[in-house]
């Protein structure tokens, strides 16, 4: 299985537990919010590029056939109902999959565990996905956190095939999956925090609407997932290559590389179809960055491959 043991914030929405009627849908959003956690927000959403501002604005809506079927574990997650919480999901996925036409995907059942989020590596009895949260209560950027960043591993190994599993065998290139799934979630917090500003899945939700850009800058501005002042991702990357391979889990480095890719999919959304290509190939193991990079490209569509030409030259790789 897939265990993503990434660091988990204290949720801005802590600000006001006190304020917010637990486990009811038409519960009354709170008023006051933390100043300080809107202005990061807000200067957040200020320097995002304007071509995502006018991508974000235009009103993509999925088909009726291209709806999310996600089932969440009932008396699991404390003190909200799991119908407000597959909704809250439904509509993280749906900043991903709005943009994956083409790309069918089974059933999710989302269940409890404390430790860490992760996604199983073989399907339910009933072909069903099944994976993990640890967020709790009205965590909702914390849910959204964490389920996007298992949707993006279900893409990259569910989609198009009702049969297919995780493979459990060493693949030197996972690190870069872990950080798709990263950049997947700060993608989809972004694309949440406006979407919930005009059109919240539930009135009562529209208040929570600035904490999702929040939660992502607070992960991108973590010293630990930033750059060391004076160097370059390319010298990093050169540097730090041998131990990824090695580890794919190393959270803080998946972070760094999210935030190289983030700018490449907030300008062209459509490449998220690109990652249900990902893991179509027959070999994993010891092979080169390079030849994971051909093998992806070669297995997609000819309208993708020119995005994973891109995300190739991020690493120094030419396909």
């Amino acid at each position: 299985m897939i265990v993503d043991s990434c660091k988990d914030f204290p949720p801005t929405e802590d600000d006001f537990r006190k304020a917010k009627r637990r486990g009811c849908r038409k519960e009354r959003a709170p008023v006051r919010l933390r100043v300080s956690s809107i202005i990061t927000a807000v200067v957040c959403l200020f320097f995002l590029s304007a071509t995502d501002t006018i991508q974000a604005a235009e009103k993509t809506v999925l088909a009726p056939d291209h709806v999310l079927d996600i089932r969440v574990q009932a008396k699991a997650f404390g003190s909200v109902s799991p119908a407000d919480i597959a909704t809250v999901l439904r509509s993280a996925a749906s900043e991903l999959f709005r943009y994956c036409p083409h790309t069918q995907l089974a059933g999710i059942d989302v269940y409890y565990r404390p430790d860490h989020p992760e996604i199983d590596a073989k399907r339910t009895p009933g072909g069903r996905i099944a994976m993990a949260l640890s967020a709790r209560d009205t965590h909702w950027a914390q849910y959204s956190f964490q389920f996007t960043h298992e949707f993006c591993h279900a893409l990259a190994n569910y989609a198009n095939n009702q049969r297919q599993t995780i493979p459990d065998t060493p693949n030197a290139n996972l690190w870069f999956e872990e950080s798709l799934c990263e950049t997947a979630s700060l993608f989809c917090l972004r694309r949440m925090s406006r979407t919930w500003q005009g059109s919240a899945p539930d009135p009562a939700f529209r208040a929570y609407a600035p904490w999702f850009a929040d939660y992502a800058q607070q992960r991108l501005a973590l010293p630990e997932h930033r750059l060391p002042a004076g160097t370059t991702f390319p010298d990093w990357f050169r540097q730090h290559q041998p131990a990824l391979r090695k580890d794919a889990e190393q959270r803080d480095w998946n972070a760094i590389i999210a935030a190289q890719l983030l700018p490449i999919f907030e300008a062209e959304p459509a490449g998220w179809e690109a990652v249900t290509f990902l893991n179509r190939g027959s070999s994993n193991g010891p092979q080169s960055l390079s030849e994971h990079f051909v093998e992806w490209r070669t297995n997609c569509p000819d309208h993708l491959r020119p995005f994973v030409s891109k995300l190739a030259r991020v690493f120094g790789v030419m396909v």
